[in-house]
């Protein structure tokens, strides 16, 4: 014992730098994966370093009466109860802004990769399976000047939008509210839908959003379209995205999340026009590394009694 307020880091943050967080907390956890019973071990922690992954439940939050701040490493807050935190007094911190651009080039690099057969490719030259190419060998979707629709357009959708221009795509996008963007259009989900020859999700997971790709709004989309998901997993319904991919209703899908990750869909493994890849949205050493400074420095201002950077409860 240190007599230190104790930092309880759930998992291992890339890029971390725990020199200045050290003279100022007794920072337990840290390993590669999380304790089997995380919550105990963080027993008397003051503050909690968390992920996406890690849910910070009221029966958590009992168990931490202590507890005043949850830092969060990401910008997606729905694994933790905000009300829960708010009743409690329990400052919540993200990390928004730092991981725009990587989510956004993830986002592009997935509509290619879906569009194109990529990963299909790939997977052909693998097992040996490229004899001859024929006119009609492997024939993806053209990408340049297609319609994209992207749902939900803030810093990340708008840094979709941007990278479209590239590719001399129209651009439409559905927000609750007008974002001003020159080169991209508003209109109704629906509309955007019936009209995208590419779809991105990039729409933060609120009630509202939950299931918002379900099978009637599939059946209303482009026969062929693709669909990008790097928002999060509960947005889409699976079930009838894979339906969707099997009948052709869907030409090719890249999925970056799950509902339950680590754990993928069964259905969607055994589809080849689905690119499937592990929450990569934000994975460059460079972001990582961000996220974590801004981790590490939400800590030290708790420290001072200094307000929070990026409060969200």
């Amino acid at each position: 014992m240190t007599g230190k307020p104790v930092v309880y880091v759930v998992r291992a943050l890339p890029g971390a730098r725990w020199d200045a967080v050290a003279e100022r907390f007794e920072i337990r956890g840290g390993g590669a994966r999380p304790a089997p019973d995380w919550p105990g071990a963080a027993g008397g922690a003051r503050a909690l370093a968390t992920t996406y992954l890690d849910a910070v439940t009221p029966a958590v939050l009992d168990r931490l009466p202590g507890l005043e701040l949850v830092a969060s490493y990401g910008v997606g807050v729905n694994h933790v109860d905000l009300p829960a935190c708010r009743a409690r007094g329990v400052r919540v911190t993200n990390t928004p802004g730092v991981l725009v651009r990587a989510t956004a080039d993830m986002t592009v690099a997935l509509l290619l990769a879906a569009a194109r057969r990529l990963a299909e490719g790939d997977r052909v030259i693998r097992r040996g399976g490229w004899i001859e190419s024929d006119p009609t060998f492997l024939l993806g979707t053209e990408f340049s000047g297609k319609t994209l629709g992207v749902v939900g357009f803030g810093q990340i959708g708008q840094a979709v939008a941007r990278r479209a221009a590239g590719f001399d795509l129209r651009v439409l996008y559905a927000s609750p509210r007008d974002m001003g963007v020159a080169g991209a259009e508003r209109v109704p989900l629906d509309r955007l839908l019936a009209e995208s020859d590419l779809v991105a999700l990039c729409c933060p997971l609120t009630p509202e959003t939950r299931g918002l790709v379900s099978r009637e709004r599939l059946a209303r989309m482009k026969r062929g379209a693709v669909l990008v998901n790097t928002s999060r997993g509960p947005v889409v319904d699976d079930a009838a995205v894979a339906e969707a991919l099997r009948s052709g209703q869907l030409g090719a899908a890249g999925l970056d999340v799950f509902p339950d990750e680590p754990r993928v869909p069964e259905a969607y493994l055994g589809l080849d026009n689905v690119v499937l890849t592990p929450h990569l949205g934000s994975g460059t050493r460079e972001t990582r590394a961000a996220m974590t400074a801004m981790v590490l420095e939400e800590l030290l201002r708790f420290a001072r009694g200094a307000p929070a950077l990026h409060p969200v409860a």
